[in-house]
């Protein structure tokens, strides 16, 4: 499978953000969400996600100086929400590094097929199609993973976490997180199997499964993966 992808919605109307939230966490992608420049900008700098959907307007630090501010140290695509006739507005966010642009009042289903257009044409799914870390290649095309040239056998799941951690390297996962970017569950369960499926990989994957390397535990927070 390719890797889940993190798509950062900045708006300071929270409803708009829970719209948007809702379809495109029902087209599987994970979200973050943010309701002013500062909190956008820090959080795409500490989370590094696949796509920002970004609001011109608003309080602060409007969305041009975020978009600015964003490229001085990410190429994220960027789509940027602007008022209806806001023409100079566009073409100024479409200077700065803006990748797409989307009216209000908007369609939620427009603004997801946008953002599945925009991350085909510039995500990672298109560019890493393969992980390394150590001596273990993970293909998500084929969904083969080696380690030292020989082919190790994961299950399904298996393949699904180490993937989407490989995918976010050195980010760290709590196993809620997990149980919602791999299985797809929103509502409270046992996060358990998490574990479970850590432990197995350390196993097939680590030289000390006992003192693990690269699939890391940080207590009380959850999962990394470190190359």
């Amino acid at each position: 499978m390719a890797p889940v992808q993190t798509v950062l919605i900045v708006d300071d109307e929270p409803i708009v953000r829970e719209v948007v939230v809702s379809y495109l966490r029902r087209d599987g992608y994970r979200t973050l969400e943010a309701g002013d420049g500062e909190e956008a900008c820090a959080l795409a700098e500490s989370e590094r996600p696949d796509l920002v959907v970004l609001d011109l307007m608003l309080p602060g630090l409007d969305g041009l100086s975020v978009c600015r501010r964003l490229r001085s140290f990410s190429q994220v695509p960027v789509i940027m929400l602007t008022a209806r006739g806001e023409e100079a507005d566009r073409i100024v966010g479409l200077e700065v590094g803006a990748d797409d642009y989307v009216t209000k009042p908007f369609s939620p289903r427009e603004l997801a097929a946008r953002v599945r257009t925009v991350l085909r044409r510039t995500g990672p799914a298109q560019t890493e199609q393969r992980f390394r870390f150590a001596n273990v290649t993970i293909d998500a095309l084929t969904r083969e993973v080696t380690k030292g040239g020989r082919e190790v056998r994961l299950a399904a799941k298996e393949f699904d976490l180490l993937c989407f951690l490989a995918s976010h390297p050195r980010r760290v996962f709590s196993r809620d997180q997990l149980m919602h970017s791999v299985w797809g569950y929103d509502a409270p369960v046992d996060t358990g199997t998490v574990t479970v499926h850590v432990r197995r990989l350390r196993a097939k994957l680590e030289d000390e499964p006992s003192q693990p390397a690269h699939l890391q535990t940080l207590w009380g927070v959850g999962y990394r993966l470190v190359p």
